[in-house]
């Protein structure tokens, strides 16, 4: 199966249905205003993406299942917007993001009604981020996901895993398990490096550390809707066993940590 190619009838279809997920997007807001943010909130999340999902052409393949342990981290590589469907789907999950994606105009809105959790990564708001994750991961009974990479890459790799994120973990002792998502054609066909970077991964590729490189960039929201043209494609989710950190320092975690995601996805790649 080849990437399906852009023409005048597919961009047409795509456009239409851009435009009736924006209207989505409006109906959900205007839902949101009478639901408090919580369990049931993050249950109209998972329905939102599911037919965020229909209408892009997503679809998954789930391996293995998430432990009944709560509360639950889920630590999981980042290749594009789409991970912030694919979880919620998976798994009823909402994650921890980072706080420009708060000051969106709605966007931002929808997501904290939908119980995401943003925090400031910056080196010196390393304490108050920690804090936001404490005290979200003792109130909440549903899988809370958290990107350790702290950006996307353009598919080729998995970069290394900020170990700030995993102080919590080091002083709480919480349950954290991983997940590796791969990106596939929608008949599970693999995706070469190349085609990931330049329709698939998210944002500009040119300050990868490996793989192809690729200068364009797109916005989320275009992002979404150049995959509406490809007609989606395929995100095999396979959650791993829970590894045991005990008596590990943060680092440790983190190095630990990406060392199961990083091979389990390049062997898969």
């Amino acid at each position: 199966m080849k990437i399906r190619k852009q023409n005048i009838f597919n961009t047409t279809w795509a456009i239409i249905k851009f435009i009736i997920w924006w209207i989505l997007v409006f109906v959900c807001a205007f839902v949101l205003l009478f639901i408090p943010t919580g369990k049931c909130s993050v249950k109209l999340l998972q329905i939102f993406m599911q037919i965020f999902a229909f209408m892009t052409g997503v679809k998954f393949r789930i391996r293995g299942e998430l432990t009944t342990k709560r509360p639950l981290l889920c630590v999981c590589n980042h290749i594009s917007v789409f991970e912030f469907a694919s979880m919620p789907i998976a798994f009823g999950a909402s994650f921890f993001g980072k706080k420009e994606i708060s000051e969106w105009p709605l966007v931002g809105w929808i997501a904290k009604k939908f119980g995401v959790i943003f925090i400031d990564r910056r080196p010196s708001h390393a304490v108050e981020a920690l804090d936001a994750i404490k005290t979200e991961m003792s109130k909440v009974d549903y899988p809370m996901f958290i990107f350790p990479e702290g950006t996307t890459t353009n598919g080729a790799y998995v970069k290394q895993f900020k170990s700030s994120l995993f102080d919590i973990v080091e002083k709480t002792g919480i349950t954290v398990q991983p997940v590796v998502i791969h990106y596939r054609l929608k008949d599970g066909t693999k995706i070469s490096d190349e085609d990931m970077a330049n329709h698939f991964a998210y944002f500009c590729n040119c300050k990868m550390d490996m793989g192809p490189l690729c200068c364009r960039e797109r916005s989320a929201f275009m992002q979404i809707f150049h995959i509406m043209v490809l007609g989606g494609f395929l995100v095999e989710v396979d959650v791993l066993p829970i590894p045991d950190l005990s008596g590990m320092d943060r680092k440790q975690m983190a190095e630990t940590l990406h060392n199961i995601v990083s091979n389990e996805y390049m062997k898969n790649k």
